[in-house]
């Protein structure tokens, strides 16, 4: 989900500044530079940074009166720490920045621990110019008494501490523009609160709060307000009077009502509403675009004039669950919610619609043209069109696709990724686990259109302002990018993404153990192409690489403008400032940059095989016959960390020669298998051209595929050996011959892939080869059931695994199946739900074959599932059964009319009794 820099967030956007441009002024080691550059002064990055302040201001060299900004860690010792800020203020007078966070150290979960700061000296008062204040991450129990009577603050930063109330006198701080006092444990707040006129930004988010001060609507310049994850139950009216407000965030508590004057505030664009318990929204919420209402249990619209003296009772949402025979459903303004069997869940609110609309799905097979990626981007599912496209709804629907989560990477995430107003973007997305390894991506949409899950780099999003900001990523803090004022006329969007980069490949490709690569920034933005003032961009040195040490030879900078994959180096065409951790430099216009640390000196041609290399998978290819019906072949292609378990869990059904060796592909690239040597495909399929079977290769998604074979060959007097070959690309129009093709896998720049031998056994007894195809292999139908309880085909079967959908499980587990079992066939067809389900039904019916009561036994599991639907349709398919085979006894008069009919005789099968 991509994080806003203009919401809540000017905390990290602040320290990080700091820490980033504060880096210079410290020394490593002793006899190092000194360590006041400039007038900052960085002391939390190491240790003893107590110490060293006690040591600067015992010798009072002059620089340090011009400090303005200082950092030290929370994690100092208590009583060192309390005689080192007791000599702030006299020797650091012009100081306007101070920041004593902890959060530095993790503990054994990885969470960060708390400093041990507890309280701050009252003759911290006297620093008059100090501005910004930054105590998170601490110990804090009470607020310090010293802070209120710093008349300059303009910023306090008191997250993630132990405060449990705030005191009448923060009211006193004239000045004060931004507080942020989330996960506390605060339970009220003071009236002064309301005095702060100045306060544009408060964060009073995970804390313990149930109401709220009405003062609060005193607030006149407040423009952020966050209090979600708290325990309100209402609100006072007096927030309708916030006439600046442009962000409300109130998600995570226990609203049961909200005042209708919210929707009147002219500024506002974001009313965060969701999983709350509201039943009963006013009209003009409901109709507003910028309110999430997300996780609420609502009933029926009220107008905002209307108090109904109670509660009225919500009547309960339809659900409907459509098998994979039906592509539509009818959606009426009482809202329903739907299942669908292709493992997609859509809820519609009441009011979404205000007449019955036609809702009609499709799940598409990932093609190029359906599928936009990024170059670092995978595909996560298959692509689901909803129609009627475009049509907008009255309240947002929410939709849910199923998807298997892949393997944990840094810097990465989720999101849905939607087609509107003729471009791609990305939608804000939730994750919701629904099994091990299984998770649901959920996200809000206005209308409907084509939808597909994607794992990308974390993207930052912001609004650049004529007046400037701050762009820092979520993934790496160390990459920001700052825009001064002027930078643009008018408001524009620009979105930032950090790719993570191995060393070890890097060093490998370049044969230099010493290389080291920084994070691959990518930046964009909407509006003209070039920023009226220098952009500053901020990068970490390479890993290993500091300031004091680096040699400025060895340092490039590289640029790459899209769609171009060449890569050049501009380290000689911009200014290069050098910090102890950073590299900065300022730009007018947006693309990739990368900054290497090598010896080599032609560095642009090896970039581009470096991020080459980053975006190729490592596969290799498959090819297995059935061991009951050779002419079934398995083609897959599977990245290479999957092989020896995927072989595993098919080799007792499968059989064939070893996997290819490995091979590198790019994510969404095309390549096709090819019979040779006297094998062919057997019949026309939709992905078979020229009969070549085509394939879209994609990282996380099954590329397997099923055919059947044939040969013209003569295989009563041998067995037929021929091969399958894989090739790179799209099947060209001119299908070469195998000699020639044969010929073109030496070349360097060859298509072919790999080549797997396949075999078919030569046939015994008198059937000719189409004969034998049809007769001497195949296997006897699945049949359940016996004459008197009736019998179900497999024609049958498959009927009820199409009706099944998401309740499977369920009716697996009332049928005897093992949980384990159960988790392996959700793993084994992972992104299959219909697989799933054959497979569970199957397996069950096979193991079943020939016992008595096994229908019996699938109906009653039916019915304790609560799918009485399906169980009266395997009723009703069985008394048809029973009658027609009944019938076709007395037709026979081998029965009278008044007596049940025999059990069938061997050569009669149960099909002949079933229509």
């Amino acid at each position: 989900m991509a994080a806003e820099v203009e919401g809540l967030e000017p905390e990290a956007a602040a320290t990080e500044d700091a820490a980033g441009d504060a880096a210079d002024a410290v020394d490593a080691e002793p006899g190092d530079p000194p360590l006041l550059v400039g007038n900052r002064l960085n002391l939390d990055l190491y240790p003893r940074g107590c110490h060293r302040l006690l040591n600067l201001c015992a010798q009072r060299p002059p620089q340090l009166l011009e400090v303005e900004f200082l950092r030290l860690s929370g994690h100092e010792d208590p009583r060192l720490l309390e005689a080192t800020l007791a000599q702030v203020p006299c020797s650091l007078q012009h100081l306007r920045s101070l920041v004593l966070r902890g959060g530095q150290h993790r503990d054994v979960l990885g969470a960060c621990s708390r400093g041990s700061l507890t309280t701050l000296p009252a003759g911290l008062s006297g620093l008059a110019r100090l501005a910004h204040l930054d105590l998170s991450f601490n110990s804090l129990e009470t607020l310090p008494a010293c802070i209120p009577q710093m008349r300059g603050l303009s910023a306090l930063l008191l997250s993630y501490n132990s405060l449990s109330e705030l005191p009448e006198a923060l009211g006193a701080l004239p000045s004060l523009t931004f507080l942020s006092v989330s996960h506390n444990g605060l339970q009220t707040l003071p009236t002064a609160l309301g005095s702060l006129s100045t306060l544009q930004r408060l964060d009073l988010s995970e804390n313990l709060l149930d109401t709220l001060p009405p003062e609060i609507g005193g607030l006149s310049s407040l423009t952020e307000l966050n209090l979600a994850s708290n325990r309100l139950q209402g609100l006072p009216t007096s927030l309708v009077g916030l006439r600046s407000l442009r962000f409300l965030v109130l998600h995570s508590n226990l609203l049961t009502s909200v005042p209708a004057g919210l929707a009147h505030l002219p500024l506002l664009t974001r009313l965060d509403l969701r999983d709350n318990q509201l039943r009963d929204v006013p009209l003009e919420l409901l109709d507003a675009p910028f309110v999430r209402l997300r996780g609420n249990p609502l009933g029926k619209a009220l107008p905002a004039s209307h108090s109904p003296p109670e509660t009225p009772v919500t009547p309960e949402m339809p659900r409907l669950f459509l098998n994979s025979d039906l592509d539509s459903f009818l959606v009426t303004p009482q809202g329903c919610s739907v299942t669908l069997a292709c493992g997609v869940r859509l809820q519609f609110p009441a009011g979404a619609t205000s007449s019955p609309v036609n809702i009609q799905y499709r799940l598409w097979l990932p093609e190029p043209h359906l599928v936009p990626l990024g170059p670092h981007d995978s595909l996560l599912s298959g692509v689901l069109e909803l129609q009627p496209h475009g049509v907008a709804f009255r309240q947002e629907v929410g939709l849910w696709l199923l998807f298997v989560p892949p393997r944990a990477r840094r810097c990465r995430e989720v999101v849905v990724r939607t087609l509107s107003d003729d471009s791609w973007s990305d939608l804000e997305t939730y994750l919701e686990e629904e099994a091990p390894k299984r998770l649901w991506a959920h996200c809000q949409v206005p209308h409907f259109s084509w939808f597909l899950v994607v794992s990308r780099p974390v993207s930052n999003t912001c609004l650049v302002p004529p007046q400037g900001t701050l762009l820092y990523s979520s993934g790496h803090p160390g990459v920001k990018v700052t825009f001064p004022p002027g930078a643009t006329n008018e408001p524009r969007h620009v979105r930032m993404q950090v790719v993570h980069v191995g060393s070890r490949e890097l060093r490998a490709l370049l044969e230099e153990p010493e290389a080291a690569a920084s994070p691959l920034l990518c930046l964009s933005q909407s509006g003209p192409p070039s920023f009226l003032q220098p952009v500053t961009v901020q990068l970490p040195l390479p890993p290993g690489v500091t300031g004091l040490s680096l040699d400025r030879a060895c340092l490039h900078l590289l640029y790459r403008t899209p769609p171009e994959v060449a890569w050049d180096d501009i380290t000689a065409q911009v200014a290069l400032e050098i910090t102890h951790l950073y590299a900065r430099f300022q730009v007018t216009h947006f693309s990739w940059y990368w900054l290497w640390y090598t010896t080599k000196t032609c560095v642009e041609g090896l970039a581009r095989k470096a991020w080459e290399r980053l975006r190729l998978h490592r596969v290799n290819l498959i090819a297995l016959q059935r061991r009951r019906d050779p002419e079934q072949v398995l083609l897959q292609c599977l990245p290479g960390n999957k092989v020896d378990a995927t072989l595993r869990r098919l080799l007792d059904r499968y059989r064939g020669p070893e996997p290819s060796d490995t091979v590198e592909m790019f994510e969404g690239e095309k390549f096709f298998a090819a019979f040779e040597r006297g094998i062919d495909v057997d019949a026309d399929r939709p992905d078979c051209v020229a009969g070549r079977i085509c394939f879209v290769f994609y990282s996380h998604l099954k590329n397997m595929k099923e055919v059947y074979v044939t040969t013209a060959l003569d295989r009563q007097a041998q067995a037929v050996r021929g091969q399958v070959s894989f090739y790179r690309g799209a099947v060209p129009e001119e299908v070469p011959e195998e000699a020639e093709a044969a010929r073109q896998r030496k070349g360097t720049d060859s298509l072919w892939m790999a080549t797997l031998p396949i075999k078919l056994p030569r046939l015994r007894g008198c059937q000719g080869p189409e004969q034998g195809q049809g007769t001497s292999l195949s296997l006897a139908p699945l049949t359940l059931g016996d004459a008197e309880t009736g019998f179900l085909t497999q024609s049958n079967l498959q009927n009820v695994a199409g009706r099944l959908g998401p309740d499977w499980p369920a009716v697996a587990l009332h049928l005897g199946m093992p949980y384990r079992e159960l988790q392996r066939i959700r793993h084994e067809f992972r992104d299959d739900l219909d697989g799933q389900i054959r497979h569970m039904l199957f397996s069950w019916a096979e193991r079943q074959a020939g016992q008595p009561g096994a229908v019996g036994l699938l109906v009653q599991a039916l019915e304790q599932s609560d799918r009485l639907d399906v169980a009266e349709e395997v009723r009703a398919v069985l008394e048809l059964g029973r009658q027609k085979y009944k019938d076709s006894i007395q037709r026979t008069s081998l029965a009278p009319r008044d007596l049940a009919p025999p059990e069938p005789s061997a050569s009669q099968s149960p099909e002949s009794a079933q229509a």
